[in-house]
């Protein structure tokens, strides 16, 4: 079965090579260069595309379409369901799907792609951290073709954005291994582009999809460029092999009033924070010194010196949410606060001027993702600022990510739609993106009262009870939340600057069919 799917694909990618004009095969000598019908955008590097896993990658939504995706206001809007219904009584959401839809092989969208890709993703073997956005689901119907209903155990409220997933083919995936398949490098979708080439850490080439339901994009080939360090980016735009990058603050600044070009600064969701690992023994034991850690640390100084002003002071997960409670402990920059905390549980300074507790010396290692200069940034003036208040804090860049093992992490998450998506499954106990192992009875309560209900008076109290519970019993110490500087060539016009990004700022294609260069 494998063997057959990975020869399918591959002709796959070769026909479209073939008819997909500019789209050839990239490379550092060959990559198409910037501008006319192309549109090269530097990207970090993909090792697969695999939506129902990776819920992050900015690709996903140039290829796959979701039954519902989320307009330039992050409102809910129709995509592959044109309408919906809701049966109170039972908790069924019927979806009336779009016909003559056809993924990029040919074959017919049916009813059947949707059960099978969110059954899938709730499979716990397959391991979807988007597993929880899902777990109220009791039944899946494929009424016939055109129609699929689905049945909760209770209401969730952020159903429909959770339906804006990207829509996997049953016919190319059945009984594949939803984390090695080989189709997740030669992925098939239903979106506005196709995939015409992938040269492994180089550039990955999409092609229009002429049959696109929606009707054709503008742009007829978009190269995401591998460029994996921030300041090469920033070169390749001043040199033209770049027409689109998400640039650090530092590099972004360079690009303002520079002719032939546009910084759109893009507000985000996207916070960074200190995650501890409470399945670590230290965090068991020191849990009470946490208070501590967060108020030692200045954002706003981090802001101005990081993001050069290109951001905000973050205390809350919600806090650029219709549900955020500014009235909250936020754990403000208070070095005199921080001391006095770790005094009255007991740490006394030891000779070098660092904090103990029976004979354990207060601090922990910080450990950073590779390939971000912001995030390690940020973590560097962090540790620096526990320091001075006699907290040792060292940062270190993993090879690999060990979140059972490490003892904290520079976490980046969002929630730019509906305040339970990462908000339930990242601080509720045993969900799939709880990489912290937090646990919380209370927590835990207010996330399940907020999903429950469509009322939003009874989802502000929630959302308010969980906000101030978690500010009491830190799974997290905030930080910052980051904006995104995407400078364009000035002749790429239709980017949206009004949008709220999400995690990672992912979002800047959400309307790329109306994009032109020119």
């Amino acid at each position: 079965m494998k063997k057959t799917l990975l020869s399918l694909l591959l002709a796959l990618v070769l026909a479209l090579t073939a008819c997909g004009g500019n789209s050839g095969t990239p490379s550092d000598s060959s990559a198409p260069a910037a501008g006319g019908s192309t549109l090269v955008y530097g990207s970090g590097d993909y090792t697969r595309i695999n939506p129902a896993m990776d819920e992050h990658g900015e690709i996903n939504i140039l290829l796959f379409n979701g039954l519902t995706a989320h307009d330039g206001k992050n409102q809910v809007v129709p995509s592959l369901a044109r309408s919906w219904e809701f049966d109170e009584s039972t908790y069924t959401y019927t979806f009336h799907l779009e016909e003559g839809v056809k993924w990029h092989d040919g074959q017919p969208f049916t009813a059947g792609d949707v059960k099978f890709t969110i059954e899938a993703i709730m499979d716990p073997d397959n391991g979807s951290e988007n597993a929880p956005n899902y777990e109220d689901v009791e039944e899946i119907t494929v009424v016939d073709d055109h129609t699929v209903a689905f049945r909760l155990s209770a209401p969730n409220a952020a159903f429909l954005d959770y339906m804006t997933m990207s829509v996997l083919p049953r016919h190319l995936l059945e009984g594949e291994d939803f984390q090695e398949s080989a189709f997740f490098r030669a992925p098939v979708g239903t979106g506005p582009y196709q995939l015409a080439a992938w040269d492994e850490g180089q550039a990955i080439t999409l092609a229009r999809n002429e049959d696109y339901f929606k009707g054709p994009a503008n742009i007829e080939t978009i190269v995401f460029k591998v460029v994996t360090d921030d300041n090469a980016k920033a070169v390749q735009m001043q040199s033209g092999e770049l027409d689109l990058a998400l640039l650090t603050p530092k590099d972004a600044a360079n690009f303002q009033g520079k002719e032939g070009f546009t910084v759109y600064e893009m507000e985000t969701s996207d916070y960074r924070g200190i995650l501890f690992n409470f399945q670590n023994p230290y965090w068991t034991e020191n849990r009470d010194l946490i208070p501590a850690v967060c108020c030692a640390i200045d954002r706003q100084a981090i802001v101005d010196a990081v993001l050069l002003g290109r951001g905000v002071p973050a205390y809350s997960p919600l806090q650029r949410n219709l549900y955020n409670l500014e009235d909250v402990e936020r754990w403000d920059c208070d070095p005199a606060r921080a001391r006095q905390i770790l005094e009255d549980a007991g740490c006394t300074l030891n000779g070098e001027g660092f904090y103990e507790r029976d004979g354990q010396e207060v601090g922990f290692v910080l450990s950073v993702g590779a390939g971000d200069q912001v995030r390690l940034d940020i973590a560097q003036a962090a540790a620096q600022q526990l320091q001075e208040v006699g907290i040792r804090c060292t940062v270190e860049v993993p090879a690999k990510v060990d979140w059972g093992g490490q003892m904290a992490y520079l976490i980046g998450w969002g929630s730019p739609f509906d305040a339970d998506d990462h908000t339930y499954k990242v601080f509720g106990t045993g969900k799939g993106a709880n990489y912290s192992g937090y646990s919380n009875p209370q927590v835990d309560q207010y996330l399940s009262e907020a999903r429950q209900s469509a009322d939003p008076a009874v989802r502000k109290a929630a959302y308010a009870r969980f906000q101030e519970a978690l500010a009491a019993d830190p799974a997290f110490a905030f930080i910052c939340y980051v904006d995104a500087d995407y400078t364009a060539k000035s002749s790429l016009r239709g980017i949206s600057p009004d949008t709220v990004m999400g995690h990672h700022g992912v979002g800047i294609f959400w309307n790329v069919c109306d994009w032109t260069i020119g």
